[in-house]
């Protein structure tokens, strides 16, 4: 069935073929016993609109507005007017223009810009497609990362990963097609990786949370959940035969039920996802379980106790075994906020310190085994920052102008996309709207944006609205 617009399906005919209750998600590693998902279900493997470039996405999101200028987006004017106050920092009552306290420094044949603080990503300079236009609609968070996940921030939609999952189907019928690893409780929750209107199958399975902040846990004297978990796996009351029983009384139940209202998408979603929850039970603890990894891998994500990498390495190794099993849509929020309002010259450094080593084993891990290819990695944050200072030690936000990259999934590596103007303020030269940047991720992965659309109270509904344009400058 190809993705151009969904109709109502006869629920009953899926009632035995379902998929899981995707409170209870998780993911599994048997690639080897990778099936198709059942004829009739909302998740079997959907034909793409034209060839695609990217099979699977691992969205790596840096919440907090991390600092282009003091990244990757090289502003060399900003020492030459260090202390000279804007209009624009003059409104927001802020102090003058500071420059970097980085160096910055070009790497790889592409010869793109890197601060100190990403050397071992710099490494992958090659493979790597920055867009220094980016831009979006407010510089609050709650607004910005809503919109940077759905596309719209003022009303509920559905998000990227549910599109993505709604067009594409699944690789592996035992796991979620979409799971979120720790993701925030704040700026939207469950809004960033929620279906919205769409079938409730679509939305992610949420495995770990980011809720004790870094900064109240030093105060605190505790430590963050250490790094993806999921409870309660295991049934210690039911044997597998008996837990069949119970899954085929409530299927029988819910599809009475069903029957009888004609159109129940929460029941149609829950039908689904008991099934899921049931077979996941064999495989999940696998994958979760690092033990497998050799010494060395663990060693270059930078897994290991006290370490500061091991929180986000776990789970970028995650992501990758993920990958391999079948899951189609991925994201890793990362364990350090990037909100440096204060005290940049320290903070900065830590997130970085955090990230870096993970991203770039991420990177060299799924090249090494030949899946860089046609997966698609991206690294966003909602906004970026000033280039004047705060408070005389750190950036305010900004929605005007901002870096991303994306490596892998058929984009041009090596590849510096857009420009903001000499001071890092605005974008300037071929600005990429969320809005563009979400259609060129669906082209990626064979979907055209315009024609992945879900009918919903008499309209048509896609993720970019009535906007969007493919960037096809940064497509191989």
């Amino acid at each position: 069935m190809m993705p151009h617009s969904c109709s109502r399906r006869d629920a009953l005919k899926s009632l035995s073929s379902g998929f899981g209750y995707l409170a209870f998600a998780g993911l599994a590693q048997q690639a080897a016993a990778r099936a198709a998902a059942p004829s009739g279900s909302s998740l079997v493997p959907k034909a793409t609109h034209f060839p695609a470039t990217a099979k699977r996405v691992i969205f790596l999101s840096m919440n907090g507005g991390p600092s282009h200028v003091d990244l990757f987006d090289y502003k060399p004017a900003l020492a030459d007017h260090e202390g000279r106050k804007t209009a624009e920092s003059a409104i927001a009552g802020n102090q003058g223009l500071m420059e970097s306290p980085f160096d910055f420094a070009q790497h790889g044949e592409s010869g793109l810009w890197f601060s100190e603080l990403c050397p071992n990503v710099a490494k992958h300079a090659d493979d790597l497609c920055f867009i220094h236009s980016m831009h979006t609609d407010l510089p609050n968070h709650s607004q910005a990362y809503i919109q940077m996940h759905t596309g719209s921030f003022q009303f509920t939609r559905p998000s990227l990963g549910a599109w993505s999952l709604y067009g594409l189907g699944t690789e592996n019928s035992n796991l979620p097609g979409f799971v979120t690893l720790n993701p925030p409780s704040e700026n939207g929750g469950a809004r960033n990786y929620g279906s919205a209107f769409l079938p409730a199958v679509y939305q992610a399975t949420k495995i770990g949370t980011n809720q004790i902040p870094e900064f109240y846990a030093k105060i605190l004297g505790v430590d963050k959940e250490p790094g993806a978990q999921l409870r309660n796996m295991k049934n210690a009351l039911l044997s597998p035969k008996l837990q069949r029983q119970q899954l085929d009384l409530i299927r029988d139940l819910n599809a009475h039920k069903l029957k009888r209202d004609l159109y129940h998408p929460e029941i149609e979603g829950a039908i689904e996802s008991f099934e899921l929850a049931f077979r996941m039970q064999d495989e999940v603890p696998d994958l979760l379980d690092l033990s497998s990894e050799t010494e060395s891998t663990l060693n270059q994500y930078g897994v290991g106790s006290g370490r500061p990498t091991d929180r986000f390495g776990r789970s970028c190794l995650l992501a990758r075994r993920m990958v391999e099993a079948g899951v189609r849509f991925i994201e890793v929020t990362a364990p350090i906020g990037w909100d440096h309002h204060f005290q940049l010259q320290t903070a900065l450094p830590e997130a970085c310190e955090a990230t870096d080593q993970p991203v770039a084993a991420l990177l060299a891990d799924l090249k090494s085994r030949d899946m860089l290819k046609d997966t698609l990695v991206v690294w966003a944050g909602e906004f970026g920052r000033t280039p004047y200072a705060q408070s005389g030690t750190g950036r305010d936000h900004n929605n005007k102008g901002y870096t991303i990259w994306m490596a892998g999934g058929g984009v041009k590596g090596g590849t510096s996309y857009g420009a903001t103007d000499e001071l890092g303020y605005q974008a300037v030269e071929n600005p990429v709207h969320i809005h563009d940047w979400h259609a060129t991720m669906l082209h990626l992965l064979g979907l055209d944006h315009t024609k992945l659309t879900f009918n919903y109270g008499g309209r048509n509904f896609r993720l970019t609205d009535v906007y969007g344009n493919v960037v096809h400058d940064i497509v191989a």
